[in-house]
């Protein structure tokens, strides 16, 4: 029987029962029910009164409303996925895996906006501030005129930011906060839902941009209740693969800009710094494309991003041939592989495939279709694709190659790198100095590729 004033909380997923049970009913997780009090400690803030409601003041949708200012941090692929800046009185919810470079990335960016004249405070509850002052002279941001503070009470940070007037706060992480009106230990749901809360609240009555850290779990989503997310206004994801220097930021949530946007960094001695040209970065410039590599001009947010497409098929040694595959989505690669056998002829039911998106880019635009079809196709036949060429379509279930977005601005980016043919949809016409080779059906494509002199044409100028 439960005690008076106790709940058992979920630490999967938030949801609250009055009895203690092997399953959550809420997310249906085992033995993750933790009992927790809801009655105030000795010492705990007391509820304030509840004020006299003040009624509500209805607008049309015809009045105009100004768009808000925005903090520019200095750091233009941060500014980049916040939609040209941050919004001063937002919450945003950066997360990744550990070590990623997370604290790195904010100080960086609370450096360069407090240089940029903008009051910042960074305040860590993982690290001592001697560790965050010998991170930013390594870095070369110890002469930035930053705030430091390492506390993890709430109730003192929260006193430390009413006094003080800033423009934006980064909290390293919300995991490590502890408020004494709850007798959970710090990191449990109660308490990060409790700390993210107060924040968020803060940073709306305050008018303060507040930036908070938060941990994943193993199944890379934010570790603590869902509701955070909903709390706050913006959620960027920092992503990272093991063996690459390259870290891409990129938008979950974002009430002031687009979420498809991403920022490009690349990890070194002195920190982060930032990748104007992602297309140059992960492509191979140091030989010829072999067999089973294709490049693909895709669209990542706003701007033109050309990737390389590596396939590999074999012969398989074993009864079930193997499917793996590295940046993209296997369903959809299962479905290039039944187009191409049920439409095309090419069988690779017998063979394994494996299919890789190079520089550790997650790409998940239907535009890829084609491109990773090159790919597959250019190592079945052991035939490399022309140097020069770039690829890009979505392909359907009867094998038709159909148009996609901003092919405009897919060539530009290609004729950028010197790229001087293209092979897409049928709506593909010639410009920018690039040979257009529009094919309509993946069977047409296919024949262009076992066609040697396909795309010698001329480019034009």
């Amino acid at each position: 029987m439960a005690r008076d004033g106790a709940l058992y909380v979920c630490q999967a997923c938030g949801a609250a029962q009055s009895k203690w049970a092997g399953q959550c009913a809420g997310c249906g997780a085992w033995n993750t029910l933790v009992e927790e009090l809801t009655s105030r400690p000795p010492g705990a803030l007391a509820p304030s009164r509840a004020a006299k409601g003040r009624g509500l003041a209805f607008e049309g949708l015809q009045d105009e409303t100004p768009s808000p200012p925005r903090i520019a941090t200095g750091v233009e692929e941060f500014d980049r996925v916040c939609g040209g800046g941050v919004v001063p009185g937002s919450a945003i919810l950066l997360g990744g895996d550990p070590g990623v470079g997370k604290s790195t990335l904010l100080l960086q960016v609370a450096a360069s906006a407090a240089r940029r004249g903008a009051a910042c405070a960074y305040i860590s509850g993982e690290e001592a501030i001697e560790q965050i002052r010998s991170r930013a002279r390594r870095m070369g941001l110890a002469d930035a005129p930053v705030r430091l503070a390492a506390e993890t009470a709430l109730r003192d940070i929260l006193d430390g930011l009413k006094r003080e007037p800033l423009d934006l706060v980064v909290i390293d992480s919300i995991q490590t906060l502890w408020s004494d009106a709850h007798e959970a230990a710090p990191g449990s749901v109660t308490q990060v839902r409790a700390a993210a809360g107060e924040l968020v609240r803060l940073a709306k009555t305050r008018g303060v941009a507040v930036i908070l850290v938060g941990h994943v779990t193993k199944e890379g989503t934010i570790a603590g209740p869902r509701v955070i997310e909903h709390m706050v206004d913006a959620v960027l994801a920092f992503e990272g693969e093991r063996g690459y220097p390259f870290r891409i930021l990129r938008g979950a949530k974002n009430r002031f800009g687009a979420t498809d946007e991403i920022g490009v960094f690349e990890m070194g001695d002195a920190g982060l710094a930032e990748v104007k040209n992602p297309s140059a970065l992960f492509l191979n410039t140091s030989g010829e494309r072999a067999a089973g590599a294709a490049v693909f001009a895709g669209i990542e947010g706003s701007r033109p991003v050309l990737v390389e497409f590596q396939a590999l098929v074999a012969p398989s040694a074993y009864g079930t041939p193997r499917r793996a595959v590295v940046g993209w989505d296997s369903g959809r690669l299962a479905m290039v592989l039944a187009v191409l056998e049920a439409r095309c002829g090419l069988g690779l039911g017998d063979r394994d495939v494996y299919l890789n998106v190079a520089g550790g880019l997650r790409i998940s635009e239907p535009a890829a279709d084609l491109a990773a079809a090159a790919a597959l196709v250019s190592s079945a036949l052991d035939q490399a694709l022309p140097q020069d060429c770039v690829v890009f379509g979505e392909i359907s279930l009867a094998g038709e190659v159909r148009s996609v977005s901003r092919m405009d601005a897919r060539l530009k980016e290609a004729a950028k790198l010197g790229f001087r043919r293209a092979l897409g949809p049928a709506e593909l016409e010639r410009q920018a100095g690039i040979a257009a080779a529009p094919v309509g059906r993946l069977a047409d494509a296919i024949r262009r590729l076992r066609d040697e002199d396909w795309g010698d044409g001329d480019a034009g100028e």
